[in-house]
């Protein structure tokens, strides 16, 4: 098992999406994800997640249709709160208690505004913070957001968790049968081979604050408790 005092989990809009009902959000995986979280908290690790926001809007998609880049963006951010929202319901549903942070400044009724100290006064309480807003500014993604946050709170891993993705592959595993599984590989050697896992904005932060990703498919069963255990199929990714 892996020796993790503070994990910051990575979820993805498309992982939350219910593609079969046409859903937004799948509340059966907001569930799951509860369940394990639960788990983990009760092995002593405090627990953070950082939430795209695909599911809802695609900021690419809308700059090609006339939006320009800073809007999409900025549309796309909201998209988050809007997850977090509802991964906060579920996780109150199953007991556990969540905060909302946001990098935008909402009124507290929706959430409360990101400030570093709360956040390690709310972690140390084994509250689950779910970060919302990306990095609250335009061009970055949330997977920046992701080891922005992971080296704010000192956390260390971030588990990325794909949609059907079993870690890193040299091109898509989904179109080409024969594309090459890493079970480990170093920020350097992503960079050199412009793998497409997370953005190189987060990959060179990450290197620079020695933290180490751990990618795996987060649809498979029980798919977080076994990446902390090192049971699940994944991709480490390190120094």
């Amino acid at each position: 098992m892996m020796n993790y005092r503070r994990i910051l989990l990575k979820l993805s809009g498309e992982s939350l999406a219910n593609k079969e009902e046409r859903l937004s959000i799948d509340n059966k995986m907001v569930k799951k994800i509860a369940k394990q979280l639960k788990e983990v908290i009760a092995m002593g690790i405090e627990v953070a997640i950082v939430v795209g926001g695909g599911n809802f809007w695609r900021g690419a998609s809308a700059e090609k249709n006339g939006i320009s880049r800073n809007r999409a963006d900025y549309i796309g951010m909201l998209a988050t709160v809007m997850n977090g929202l509802a991964l906060q319901s579920g996780f109150e549903q199953e007991g556990l208690s969540a905060r909302v942070l946001s990098s935008l400044n909402f009124d507290k009724r929706v959430s409360e505004y990101y400030i570093n100290e709360k956040t390690e006064k709310y972690l140390n309480q084994k509250e689950i913070i779910i970060f919302v807003g990306g990095t609250g500014r335009p061009f970055f993604t949330t997977d920046t957001a992701s080891t922005l946050f992971a080296s704010e709170i000192h956390a260390d891993v971030i588990l990325v968790g794909k949609n059907n993705v079993e870690g890193v592959y040299d091109s898509d595993p989904n179109i080409n049968p024969n594309a090459r599984w890493y079970e480990k590989i170093t920020y350097d050697e992503i960079l050199e081979k412009n793998l497409k896992v997370m953005d190189s904005t987060s990959f060179s932060m990450a290197k620079d604050n020695n933290i180490e990703l751990i990618v795996f498919n987060i649809n498979e069963e029980n798919s977080i408790i076994r990446a902390i255990k090192g049971e699940i199929k994944h991709t480490k990714v390190t120094k």
